[in-house]
């Protein structure tokens, strides 16, 4: 494998497929006419409209669609809409968004496990899914924002891992494949059990089921998952002794899954553990009725994959092994390469853009340089734009009451032995405005096994020797 040539071609992709400045904007101003629609129904008095999904988590692509969650006023209190009156509402909303016009393709799907209603914005041609209450969806949204803090790569991969899904036309859970969720997961699980590892289990990070503590008072659970995850993160943030390039990670990503299609009928994929665990030991995932189990580390035992078929199973399989072949192979060039990772649309993108001095560079000055292959850790900024978008123009697209991550990395050595945080609730009513305030330690040694390909014991990185 001509690891150099491998490296330029998946820096193109993501240079053309990672969102401009214009992207956000528009996306931003599609929430604002949705917002001010909502605003307009009697029956949604009170609502908020809340962006969730990759958007939120900045996994987005130029093309992604957008996630968007129709907020209940229900005081300071979690809103828990049945599914009946969810469908009655997209309803609404699906009237109401004909009648303002600038809408196209509406299509309700009430019936489905989260009701949704699909609707696309004509002048921007975004896409966008609108359900109800889907606060468990927004907090999923944030954790893998989060995740970005511990390693920068995860972003890069899950935008590159799509782009080859969807030139493979296994993106796409309409048809019986991957859904963009379900993709994030298996990055996360090859962070997971690669070696050295990068990523922990992500018990972790949050110990409990998401989905079965979204009860109370909002500001309070949103603030305990906030404060809970951040100072697991910062146990681990930046000090992987991984230093694999990206092209690396995602060749040793397709071994690991080329053999899925056998693997899935005995063993199923748990970002929790971070561990394959045996289907029939796992009284959660029986009676076995799907052909793949992704499970949901937020919403546990949800299958994330359940859309994909045993057909396609062996379709998705034959992707990850033939793909795997050919980058490993010496008779390959760039634009085989190309052609293997990128979709059409996405080679014109290249091609048009290669020697124009205002082809947007991407993240020029932090991106590990093409010689020696030695990963080297970056920290994502946060673009001003968002940033002025987030305060101004969505009053709770910060989750509300969620604090930011702690950007600054942990003193070593002020806690020996720290164990992960429990998410207990707070006996009293005051909230946490952020985790700086947090005395966070460096833990010894949280000794955490990671099990399936790559078994890893998770150490800090002093007691770590790299091979």
């Amino acid at each position: 494998m001509n690891g150099l040539m491998l490296d330029r071609v998946t820096k193109d992709i993501l240079r053309v497929v990672e969102p401009l400045q214009d992207d956000w904007t528009a996306r931003f101003q599609v929430i604002n006419e949705l917002r001010n629609i909502v605003q307009s129904i009697e029956s949604l008095r009170g609502a908020t409209i809340e962006p969730f999904g990759s958007f939120v988590s900045n996994l987005f692509s130029r093309w992604g669609d957008l996630d968007l969650s129709v907020q209940l006023h229900n005081g300071s209190y979690i809103s828990t809409a049945g599914k009946k009156r969810k469908q009655t509402l997209l309803r609404d909303i699906q009237k109401a968004s004909r009648k303002k016009g600038g809408w196209c393709k509406l299509q309700l799907i009430p019936h489905a496990r989260v009701p949704i209603l699909k609707i696309e914005h004509i002048q921007h041609n975004i896409s966008c899914d609108i359900s109800i209450d889907n606060l468990v969806g927004q907090i999923k949204s944030k954790i893998l924002l989060w995740l970005n803090e511990i390693d920068g790569r995860f972003h890069d991969m899950v935008l590159l891992v799509k782009e080859w899904a969807k030139a493979h036309d296994i993106n796409n859970s309409k048809q019986g494949t991957f859904n963009s969720y379900s993709l994030s997961l298996l990055v996360i699980f090859h962070f997971q059990t690669c070696s050295p590892a990068i990523f922990p289990p992500l018990r972790d990070i949050y110990p409990g089921n998401v989905v079965d503590n979204l009860k109370g008072v909002r500001a309070e659970v949103e603030n305990e998952i906030a404060v809970t995850c951040a100072t697991n993160i910062a146990r681990f943030k930046s000090r992987t002794a991984n230093r694999s390039s990206l092209s690396e990670l995602f060749v040793s990503f397709l071994a690991k899954f080329s053999d899925i299609s056998s693997k899935a009928s005995e063993l199923g994929i748990c970002p929790f553990t971070g561990q394959w665990l045996e289907i029939e030991c796992n009284m959660r995932w029986l009676p076995k009725t799907y052909a793949i189990f992704v499970e949901d580390p937020f919403e546990q035992p949800e299958n994330t994959a359940r859309a994909i078929n045993a057909r396609q199973l062996t379709r998705i399989s034959e992707a990850f092994r033939m793909t795997h072949l050919r980058l490993t192979s010496v008779y390959q060039n760039q634009s085989s390469i190309l052609n293997d990772l990128a979709r059409p649309q996405i080679l014109q993108l290249i091609m048009n853009s290669s020697g124009s001095a205002s082809a947007p560079a991407f993240n020029v000055g932090n991106y590990p340089p093409i010689r020696p292959q030695v990963h080297q850790a970056r920290v994502m900024q946060p673009r001003p734009w968002i940033q002025h978008q987030f305060q101004n123009d969505i009053p709770r697209f910060n989750m509300g009451n969620f604090p930011p991550i702690n950007s600054q990395a942990p003193h070593a050595g002020t806690l020996q032995s720290q164990p992960p945080v429990q998410h207990k609730m707070p006996k009293t009513k005051h909230i946490v405005s952020s985790p700086n305030v947090l005395n966070v330690g460096e833990p010894s040694n949280p000794s955490k096994i990671y099990s399936g390909q790559g078994q890893q014991k998770w150490r800090p990185r002093s007691q770590r020797q790299v091979l």
